[in-house]
């Protein structure tokens, strides 16, 4: 009995190896459901001779390109954490292909040229689609928790429908993996390798693309790339109809890519700055930085919230004065060390505000290390001459790269080695609306300060500077960073780590204020801390938090001076979570307990309040949307072959399976993830990617009989 599918000429296929006897398929022959849910016996189309290496190569090189650039797009007009959807769409929308495949015979019978060509072109439009929706529909994400208004819901569908549009761009991908890894069984271990050579390449230039082109541009990129792919196969099968269009939306696209200003600009949060007046917008692997002109001071926006600034100067020492830098925050290290600092590191040095302080107290040599290559580029390049070539001063080593890496390789010992953290210029940054919750934050965790200890001089300090828009109310920052400092300093084996402390805070606007917390690998001596309470009347709006043998009634002297006994009981009893943190669980910004975001997930909040369980609530939602798209797209449609489910052999073993395959491979990415972010990101989305497109590709097969 032959197959009821046909080639791609409409001629009857040959019965071979997928003729049956006695009703039941032969080993080897999948078996789908058709539109009563029985199993129809079905053989794939004869195809050419072509392997599709090129074409595999090309479509996952697109897909990677997709999925990591529209993380850069989601955290610049949503939040930091909304990033973690994109992945799992991504997944989820190869998954669905792989379903849509397995469900639809009108797919089963097409040739694989046909479902290549379509699906490549279907593929690239939707890129196009996509991106105008993600792009420029207007959210206001913060909005969803004003609950029982119409802000509320209006903007919880908003977010579904731009998960919907992410999710719709990988589908087409799906199937057309699906579909090649399914028939193309004989020459697998090469179409595979073609399918890593691909994700792998776009891994490997994907950091290059963004930091030049950027994100949206890159995202057209991918798109063409896959109607590159209908234009190829089109040519093939002399498609007369397909190719022109093929080739007209291929153009399309790579004039988008390689021209700037013909893609409309990304639209971000309502709930984040307007940079739509931004003089300078520029695209990074890290953050998105829009720079605004506020006349002698030019504010940087980080992904579009409140960043650092580049202050205007002449270049003229003598000009320094006019920063009042003696009635500021930043004067407390210095005015603690006393004589000028011979060596000075700055962690995280942005646009030079610490540097030009620096420079103020006469400090021999600094160090000052910014992680992200546009502000870097904004500071030795574009706005040098605004900022007085800051970078060419001859004290000044200004480096692009990872401050705790810096430090790790240095042989050098420093008077001050600073974290000017994003805070200090505002209390409203980055780690507003809880936007940094669950990102990692290495520079704050007990082993770096032990790593700063290690290269401070006999009587060199560290320096951490943090924001809070109420203190008085919740003093989270500097209260989890002096228990951390603590732990640091029993690990370092010190017996007293409260009398290496001091911890002073300076007024900001209404009732925010910006911490200060100086530490010292020996004690303070007396004359250090009567130069450091001296503050208090010196620097108008500064008030001393704690000092050796002054404590204070607040959380941060409770941390430094309570008995290892009742500290422990005292943070499991605080209302928020500042526990000491490591290398092994860097969150320094979740304070909200997820036990304590659960029972109260029913309750309105504060959107306005960064430490109010905001960016928890979000994660908890986020599952909660990809939980219900999976169960939709992945799930459901099987309702449709229930027949054919119910006689599956060993179902309970290998769900077992394929469970525990997944938990470790997040396990072993997770734990590189903490130990090489920067890198295992990108090949972890690389690996989860083919990951889901092999499990994508399993045909739903029945034994022989």
């Amino acid at each position: 009995m032959a197959s009821d599918t046909s080639d791609r000429n409409g001629e009857p296929a040959e019965a071979g190896d997928g003729a049956v006897d006695g009703g039941e398929p032969t080993a080897g022959v999948a078996v789908h459901a058709n539109g009563d849910g029985a199993g129809a016996r079905e053989t794939p189309p004869p195809d050419s001779w072509r392997g599709y290496h090129l074409e595999i190569f090309l479509i996952c090189f697109a897909s990677l390109l997709l999925e990591i650039s529209y993380t850069r797009i989601v955290s610049f007009k949503l939040f930091y954490y909304y990033t973690y959807l994109v992945i799992g769409l991504a997944l989820l929308g190869i998954g669905t292909g792989s379903v849509v495949v397995s469900l639809s015979r009108r797919l089963r019978r097409a040739s694989t040229d046909a479902v290549v060509m379509v699906g490549s072109l279907l593929g690239a439009l939707s890129v196009i689609a996509g991106y105008l929706v993600v792009a420029r529909l207007p959210v206001a994400s913060l909005a969803i928790w004003d609950y029982g208004s119409r802000d509320s819901v209006e903007n919880l569908v908003k977010i579904v429908i731009l998960c919907v549009a992410l999710f719709a761009s990988f589908v087409p991908v799906g199937v057309m993996i699906s579909t090649l890894f399914a028939r193309r069984t004989e020459g697998i271990n090469k179409l595979y390798f073609a399918d890593l050579v691909g994700a792998g390449l776009a891994c490997a230039v994907v950091v290059f693309l963004l930091g030049t082109i950027g994100p949206p541009r890159t995202i057209m990129l991918a798109g063409a790339v896959l109607a590159a792919v209908a234009v190829r196969v089109a040519f093939a099968e002399r498609a007369r109809v397909v190719g022109p269009v093929a080739i007209a939306l291929t153009a399309a696209l790579a004039l988008v890519t390689v021209s700037s200003g013909l893609l409309p600009d990304v639209r971000n949060d309502d709930d984040k700055s307007d940079v739509g007046n931004s003089i300078i917008s520029r695209w990074s692997p890290i953050f998105r930085v829009d720079v605004a002109d506020l006349g002698d001071t030019y504010l940087l926006h980080h992904d579009g919230m409140l960043g650092s600034v580049i202050k205007q100067w002449d270049g003229d020492r003598a000009s320094l004065t006019r920063f009042d830098f003696d009635d500021d925050a930043r004067s407390f290290p210095f005015d603690l060390l006393g004589d000028a600092p011979d060596k000075v590191m700055i962690i995280g040095a942005a646009g030079g505000h610490e540097i030009l302080a620096s420079l103020y107290y006469e400090a021999a040599q600094i160090d000052a290390i910014e992680l992200n290559p546009v502000t870097h580029d904004l500071v030795t390049d574009d706005l040098a001459d605004y900022g007085g070539h800051l970078a060419d001063q001859p004290e000044v080593n200004y480096v692009n790269g990872g401050g705790r890496s810096f430090l790790a390789r240095s042989g050098e010992e420093y008077d001050l080695i600073w974290y000017p953290a994003p805070d200090g210029y505002s209390a409203s940054n980055a780690a507003t609306a809880g936007a940094f919750v669950l990102s990692e934050s290495y520079l704050y965790t007990s082993e770096t300060i032990e790593e700063s200890l290690d290269h401070l001089t006999d009587d060199g300090i560290i320096a951490a500077q943090f924001g809070e828009a109420n203190y008085e109310v919740k003093s989270n920052r500097p209260t989890r960073y002096v228990a951390t400092v603590r732990q640091a300093l029993e690990n370092a084996g010190v017996d007293d780590p409260e009398d290496h402390v001091l911890v002073s805070t300076f007024g900001l606007e209404a009732s925010a204020r910006l911490s200060t917390i100086l530490v010292k690998k020996t004690p303070f001596t007396d004359d250090e801390i009567a130069r450091f309470t001296a503050q208090d009347a010196d620097v108008a709006g500064s008030e001393l938090q704690y000092a050796p043998g002054q404590p204070g009634d607040n959380p941060v002297s409770e941390v430094l001076t309570l008995p290892d006994g009742e500290l422990g009981a005292y943070l499991d009893d605080h209302p928020y979570d500042v526990s000491a943190i490591s290398d092994d669980g860097p969150f320094f910004w979740h304070f909200a307990r997820f036990a304590d975001v659960i029972a109260d997930f029913g309750d309105p909040i504060d959107r306005f309040d960064p430490e109010d369980s905001i960016g928890e609530r979000v994660i908890l939602l986020l599952l909660a949307i990809a939980t219900v798209m999976a169960a939709v797209f992945l799930l459901l449609p099987f309702v449709t072959m229930r027949k054919v489910w119910r006689e599956l052999p060993r179902k309970g073993t290998s769900a077992i399976y394929f469970t525990a395959l997944g938990l470790g491979f997040m396990f072993f990415e997770i734990t590189l993830i903490q130990r090489h972010p920067s890198y295992v990101l990108q090949v972890g989305e690389t690996l989860l990617a083919l990951d889901s497109e092999v499990a994508g590709s399993i045909v739903v097969q029945r034994p022989a009989a």
